[in-house]
């Protein structure tokens, strides 16, 4: 029997390696950018073409590279970041594994033109399928221009399962916020489809901040800073009234790079304890600085995984400067012990009375009894009490009059409910015609009673037993259905604003929202492009006039981003589940009779009358046969 074992060639196991680390053309971005700055460049330019797809280029100032160095980067396990084992435990650069540009070669067409620092003449080299196609002298400026074009043009079931243009130039963002948010001391440019997209200069870290996300973060964040022999933490966090239930913006940096640690993300939640509301989310930009040798970054290609060595005290002392930060700004109340400058309250003292001062005197009828007198009288020292008191004429037993003959009405309506609550189904059907939707239920407009218990829930009466009826989520399943309905029909009824109001969108926002336009167009939005991330509100769906417009299609776009914009039906379903969540009726509002009739019947028109939209349940059901254990 012939050996069957052998070793894979060099181009197929590149292949391999780079689906660990090149996952879509974001990934791409973080490699080559981390390796510029990693080179000390101090401006940083991304040129993308078709969300990655057909160019990610980029332009650095770093230091560059010789003829002899830019053919070994593209080596797997070629690296100049370290040399030995212990290195590992003293990383102070991005990259050191020597994986990224070996696997970007392996699945792409690469051209990389380089040119050492205080030479005269650089090199032009092209890759294609980790072949070397070419090299030769160049003369480009200092630095290193990488250009990687047809990304996995020969892994097309990869290049086939890539998300839409819109995800995937999002994930690019997402990750070149991450860096710039890390390095405000570079200058970095991104450019789109030759649109410039973000331009930030070189500047702190507060500003830097500012500058990817808005100039309106800027009264929302408190300084976070606290130190210790174990730690320095650093950074930001949102004021308790900027929460908000999606789409916060949660950073955690360790010596300059991005990591997720949801173990710290409860101890920051847990300093917010009781500030905000259950479900909510602070921002916050955290940064810790501490000994490379007490961290692990060697987990994952990603390197957004690290292990701490003193992972408990840390999370101690992340809590305690959140806790701080927020007590300085007063968002935490505290007592005021101090009592300097007070006012002194003047105390009165009987004993020394000032000039001219009489206490007052009160003269008081002993005998007085107000059970005795049908009236208030005026009183005077003079008269006597026994002869201002008359014996009251009045005759207690009237109140009663009339109480028996209500009592048996009362009875009567009683017994007459519960013969239409009890009557059988044909008999319903006669004056009420049945409810469509797939129940076994009936629900009797004109003989069902409807009652609503503290604002919130309706009770009704059903043929299979009493139900209990969420109004705010029926109400949000009734509007899902028809905001749904308006999108696939192209139809909605839009009511103009007299003042349109400007909403200012973050670049991964922006990235998403010209795929959400149209359908937000069917269904009454009418929002105009003023260029820099910026719309003009003229137009909102009629019956949202009382609503903060601005928030609610930060909702939308929110929603959106999450489901991940892929399929038009859940981009569709998104929109409409944000909508209707903003427009229902709110828990607490008193409907009446009808109000409450025209809910119900229509609840039960709908397709799915069970649940909400987002899976929650909208009718609990009480049995006839729960309610008579219930007597037993």
């Amino acid at each position: 029997m012939s050996d069957i074992i052998h070793l894979l060639p060099d181009s197929i196991a590149n292949q391999i390696a780079a689906g660990e680390v090149i996952q879509r053309p974001a990934s791409v971005v973080k490699e080559l950018v981390e390796n510029a700055i990693d080179a000390g460049a101090g401006h940083i330019q991304v040129n993308i073409k078709d969300a990655g797809r057909t160019l990610i280029q980029v332009v650095d100032d770093g230091k560059g590279m010789s003829e002899t160095d830019a053919r070994m980067a593209f080596e797997r396990h070629a690296t100049s970041k370290i040399s030995s084992a212990e290195d590992l435990f003293s990383l102070h650069t991005m990259g050191f594994r020597g994986e990224a540009l070996a696997s970007i070669a392996a699945v792409a067409h690469v051209e990389l033109r380089t040119r050492l620092r205080g030479t005269e003449l650089g090199t032009k080299l092209s890759i294609a399928g980790s072949t070397l196609q070419d090299i030769e002298p160049d003369a480009c400026t200092e630095g290193s221009i990488f250009s990687i074009k047809n990304l996995f043009f020969n892994v097309p079931a990869r290049r086939k399962f890539l998300k839409s243009n819109e995800t995937e130039f999002r994930n690019i963002i997402n990750e070149f916020e991450r860096i710039a948010l890390v390095n405000p001391q570079v200058a970095l440019v991104l450019n789109h489809n030759d649109t410039e997209i973000f331009n930030l200069p070189d500047s702190g870290l507060r500003q830097r901040i500012i500058n990817v996300y808005g100039k309106n973060l800027n009264q929302k964040l408190l300084s976070v800073d606290a130190q210790s022999s174990l730690v320095t933490i650093s950074g930001f966090v949102g004021r308790p009234d900027s929460a908000k239930k999606r789409g916060a913006l949660q950073y955690f940096f360790v010596n300059g790079r991005f990591m997720k640690h949801p173990y710290f993300h409860k101890a920051v939640m847990q300093a917010y304890e009781q500030l905000i509301p259950p479900g909510e989310q602070p921002n916050y930009f955290i940064y810790f600085t501490l000994d490379p040798s007490t961290i692990d970054v060697n987990i994952h290609p990603t390197k957004t995984e690290i292990k701490f060595e003193n992972e408990q005290p840390i999370w101690q002392i992340l809590m305690a400067a959140t806790r701080e930060a927020l007590a300085k700004s007063s968002a935490i109340p505290t007592i005021d012990f101090d009592v300097e400058d007070a006012i002194d309250i003047p105390v009165y003292n009987p004993v020394k009375e000032p000039d001219g001062f009489k206490a007052p005197t009160v003269q008081l009828d002993s005998g007085y009894n107000p059970f005795k007198s049908s009236a208030p009288s005026s009183y005077s020292p003079s008269s006597s009490p026994s002869s201002s008191v008359k014996k009251p004429e009045f005759d207690w037993s009237q109140l009663y009059q009339g109480f028996e003959s209500d009592r048996d009405a009362v009875r009567k309506d009683l017994e007459m409910m519960g013969e239409v609550l009890d009557a059988e189904p044909e008999a319903l059907s006669q004056t009420v015609e049945p409810v469509a939707g797939g129940h076994d239920t009936l629900f009797a407009e004109t003989t069902n009673p409807c009652y609503q218990y503290k604002g919130r829930y309706i009770i009704t009466s059903l043929k299979s037993g009493l139900a209990l009826i969420d109004q705010y989520r029926a109400h949000v399943r009734i509007l899902f259905d028809q905001y749904l309905n308006n999108m696939r029909q192209q139809k909605g009824a839009s009511q103009q604003v007299l003042f349109p109001e400007i909403i200012e969108f973050t670049a991964a926002e922006a990235a998403v929202l010209p795929a959400l336009l149209e359908d937000m167009r069917f269904i009454g939005f009418d929002l105009s492009n003023l260029g820099n991330n910026s719309y003009a509100i003229n137009g909102l769906p009629a019956g949202l006039e009382n609503i903060d417009q601005v928030v609610l299609i930060k909702d939308i776009v929110t929603r959106a981003i999450e489901t991940g914009c892929e399929v038009h039906e859940e981009i569709c379903e998104a929109i409409a589940l944000s909508l209707a969540k903003a427009a229902a009726i709110r828990p607490g509002k008193t409907l009446s009779a009808d109000e409450m009739d025209h809910l119900i019947a229509t609840l039960f028109s709908c397709p799915d009358s069970n649940l909400t939209p987002d899976g929650k349940t909208i009718i609990s059901l009480l049995t006839d046969e729960e309610l008579e254990k219930r007597f037993k």
